[in-house]
């Protein structure tokens, strides 16, 4: 799987829009989000994945626009502990069987509204998170029921740049995407 990041064709739906100006955390579901959804377990017994640089970038742009992100995962894995540790995730929430209450608990905690938290999802678990959330994504590969409640899903698969798309839409759509290409043009 490449990560190439041509833009093809995402859906927005026809639900009432949200006002993303108002989002303040990202919350990514890990296993078929951030990565492919495969699973590499190796002889000794450790496991590994495959994340996507640019969706890694596009986090790093996320966190430099003063917003926070959460990393919300029904498996407990090192490999997805590590990847929040480099990307300095602000939550990482692991072994979450049931997504809907961790995610409540993280708002509450962090003094949120649900309306200012967006979530992107691929599989049945994440449907209630989909539901609860102010603006809710669904990966390209993402089954139809996921895809069907989403307010936006993405022309690209999970693990393959999706996050990134998502992201990107987020900070244009909020205005705040200006802000954050002018760390990579030069002054005039």
């Amino acid at each position: 799987m490449s990560c190439d990041f041509s833009m093809e064709r995402h859906t927005v739906s026809d639900k009432p829009k949200a006002d993303l100006t108002k989002i303040k955390l990202l919350v990514l579901d890990v296993d078929g989000v951030m990565t492919d959804g495969g699973i590499i377990i190796n002889a000794d017994g450790s496991e590994s994945k495959r994340f996507c640089v640019l969706d890694g970038h596009g986090i790093r742009m996320w966190r430099r626009a003063g917003l926070k992100v959460a990393l919300l995962s029904g498996r407990l894995s090192a490999p997805t502990s590590r990847r929040a540790e480099q990307l300095e995730v602000d939550h990482c929430l692991e072994d979450c069987h049931f997504k809907l209450p961790a995610i409540k608990e993280l708002v509450d905690r962090m003094g949120l509204d649900p309306k200012e938290v967006a979530f992107v999802g691929d599989d049945l678990p994440d449907l209630p998170v989909l539901r609860y959330v102010g603006f809710g994504a669904a990966v390209a590969n993402a089954v139809e029921e996921v895809r069907r409640e989403a307010d936006y899903v993405t022309s690209r698969k999970g693990g393959d740049g999706a996050v990134r798309e998502v992201i990107e839409y987020i900070l244009k759509e909020s205005g705040k995407w200006e802000g954050q290409l002018k760390r990579y043009l030069p002054e005039e």
